[in-house]
């Protein structure tokens, strides 16, 4: 097994709100693919595979890293600042397109399914980019993945 990834993810409870069954499937589906297959790698002396609690504490996204056995090793927060215009514009894409798949023709659909993604790739780059100034590499799926969850944990009630 490689040791440069990520084999639970523990979101803060706290921060999460279960919405809507949508907001479910999408959370579950980016939390089963990203533990089949993910690339996380931080700098230093510390080795995986990892346990991941991320949650939003005072403003700051923060990734608690521990050991297989939930020990802590390291933590790296990141500003939410940078990320609030492409999750608000996400969730507004994201709602529009539920409401598309009810009555909209499947050109239409396509259309904001199009505009959805270009939103969540815009995020992950973000993330990823964010990540590898703090000194953790992740590859381009792993940065989906965890774009998405960002989304979950900003989700208030």
């Amino acid at each position: 097994m490689s040791t440069e990834k990520i084999i639970d993810v523990k979101l803060d409870e706290k921060s999460v709100v279960r919405r809507s069954a949508d907001v479910e499937k999408e959370r579950a589906i980016a939390i089963y693919d990203l533990l089949q297959e993910n690339y996380f790698c931080p700098d230093g002396d510390v080795t995986g595979p990892y346990v991941l609690h991320l949650s939003i504490r005072e403003n700051r996204l923060v990734f608690d890293i521990h050991n297989e056995k939930d020990g802590p090793l390291m933590e790296t927060t990141l500003s939410v600042g940078p990320f609030r215009s492409i999750v608000k514009d996400y969730f507004t894409v994201c709602d529009s397109y539920y409401e598309a798949i009810k009555t909209s023709t499947p050109s239409q659909i396509e259309a904001i399914d199009m505009g959805r993604r270009g939103l969540h790739n815009e995020g992950a780059d973000l993330l990823r980019d964010r990540l590898q100034d703090k000194g953790i590499a992740i590859d381009n799926d792993t940065a989906r993945r965890l774009f998405t969850l960002v989304c979950v944990l900003h989700i208030r009630a």
